[in-house]
């Protein structure tokens, strides 16, 4: 089934494919290390990840480039601040980055470009501008675009831009959203800044230039897919597209794909309002991050999310109920005989092409979704009733694995991540933070638990039911809850 995507830049849904017959050539804007990432971040890489993992379920190879931003004010801000130099004061957050996605689950995008690396290439292309009198040099030093050369400047935000006021001139990379004025390509180094010694000068590239001067030299000068979060749109991916079309005289990139904001309890997430949360803060608080991974993929990328506490508490039940159903189906006695009647053969089998139809037709992860839970209750109904057989069985655990290719919550590594996020706490000072029942639920091994279960297990058999209810209890004030079934004893943390 061929993958469709809205694109930005044409306002339709459009197929996406591999120009080149071999692999999606795509960039995705990364992380500008100054910080820890947040929940609003992660969504954004989140689905670029279902989106690549949803590519290559349509038999799509794969060339994603992702940048990290290692310079820029806030950075040399923060690190001044900190008495690092940049690179020292970055290389933390990055690491912490990289740990994150790991945790969520975000695969490694197949090239990573640090701009700190790749200076040289921005600025030959300034002076590829430069030499069509669309970049120019300011008195200070500076570089910048002139957006008047460009015609085709708000071809993607669908901004009228007329009228601009040539020369005008905006050079910080914190800017206000609707600045639509002649930007910085090259900034002129300042005392104490960090600054490279080039042809153009002495200084630093803007934010603009490096993503265009990456995306070009690892996918070239036209490629499939541009990704990044909706506030990119303008004036960043403008920019880059002005950039380096005037350069090139090429398509920059064919497809554009954006991620909308999202909300924290109905508003939009801030300091201020208290509701801004990264990915460590959420899992000092108890919450599980296949949980969040499943909360930030269940909204199609099109859509605003409320990320709500009620709805991570669904997600986690949400996680639990299937990770139970893969665990039930796995493990199961089913008898060889065949199906009695094709109905539930179908069932899954259409829960299978709704699927796929569904994350092909513009990456509908909530259809996706409802897809599998209605498979998960047909049959589990089959199940308790003895109509399950190996054939179905084994057709349900090929769906799931199907699944969970692209929702990857399946494996349970959330104490052990846990764990770390607790142990990086401590480090830092902030154990405080942590929920307290954290440090009592992970004070239990796995091994312990399954020593417990099965003393249990074997007090019952001897009918020693005082001793099955003390140990119940015993692991239910440590934060472990047990599910008798007549498949066995499942245990799950709170």
């Amino acid at each position: 089934m061929a993958l469709e995507l809205f694109n930005t830049l044409s306002g339709k849904i459009e197929p996406l494919f591999a120009s080149d017959g071999r692999a999606l050539r795509f960039y995705c804007c990364g992380p500008t290390v100054y910080d820890y990432g947040h929940i609003g971040n992660f969504r954004t890489f989140l689905h670029v990840d279902a989106l690549r993992r949803t590519a290559r379920l349509n038999g799509l190879g794969l060339h994603h480039v992702m940048n990290i931003t290692d310079v820029d004010d806030k950075i040399i801000r923060n690190a001044a601040a900190a008495g690092q130099p940049i690179g020292e004061y970055c290389a933390k957050y990055e690491r912490a980055f990289f740990e994150d996605m790991d945790a969520l689950g975000i695969e490694r995008p197949e090239q990573i470009a640090r701009a700190t690396e790749n200076i040289d290439g921005m600025v030959s292309l300034i002076e590829r501008l430069a030499a069509q009198d669309i970049a120019y040099k300011a008195e200070d030093g500076s570089w910048y675009f002139r957006i008047a050369r460009f015609p085709g400047y708000g071809k993607l935000s669908k901004k009228d831009l007329h009228g601009m006021e040539d020369g005008a001139r905006v050079d910080l990379d914190e800017y206000e959203k609707d600045a639509a004025r002649d930007f910085a390509l090259w900034k002129a180094a300042k005392p104490g800044e960090a600054s490279w010694e080039t042809p153009l000068g002495p200084g630093r590239p803007g934010w603009h230039i490096e993503c265009s001067a990456m995306a070009m030299k690892y996918l070239g000068e036209s490629f499939d897919l541009h990704a990044g979060g909706e506030d990119l749109m303008f004036p960043h991916h403008e920019n880059e597209i002005a950039q380096s079309e005037a350069a090139s005289h090429k398509p920059f990139a064919r497809h554009w794909f954006h991620v909308r904001f999202l909300l924290v309890e109905g508003k939009k997430m801030s300091k201020s309002e208290g509701n801004f949360f990264t990915l460590r803060d959420l899992l000092l608080k108890g919450y599980r991050a296949s949980a969040i991974r499943f909360l930030l993929l269940s909204v199609p990328y099109r859509h605003q999310l409320n990320f709500t506490f009620d709805g991570l508490t669904e997600s986690t039940n949400a996680v639990d109920r299937l990770r139970t159903f893969n665990d039930r189906i796995r493990t199961g006695n089913w008898p060889d005989a065949a199906p009695a009647d094709a109905t539930l053969t179908n069932l899954i089998r259409k829960g299978d092409t709704d699927f796929t139809a569904a994350l092909s037709n513009d990456l509908n992860t909530a259809e996706a979704r409802a897809a599998i839970f209605d498979v998960l209750r047909a049959v589990n109904t089959a199940a308790d009733h003895s109509r399950l057989t190996r054939f179905d069985a084994e057709e349900t655990l090929a769906l799931l694995n199907k699944f969970d290719s692209i929702f990857a919550v399946l494996e349970d590594r959330d104490a052990e991540l846990t764990r770390t996020a607790l142990a990086w706490a401590e480090s830092e000072g902030r154990l405080d933070e942590a929920d307290p029942s954290l440090l009592t639920t992970l004070s239990f091994s796995d091994a312990d638990i399954d020593a417990l279960v099965a003393e249990r297990t074997l007090a019952k058999t001897q009918r020693n039911f005082a001793r099955a209810d003390a140990i119940r209890n015993e692991l239910l004030e440590k934060g472990i809850l047990l599910e008798d079934s007549k498949d066995g004893v499942r245990w799950k943390r709170k």
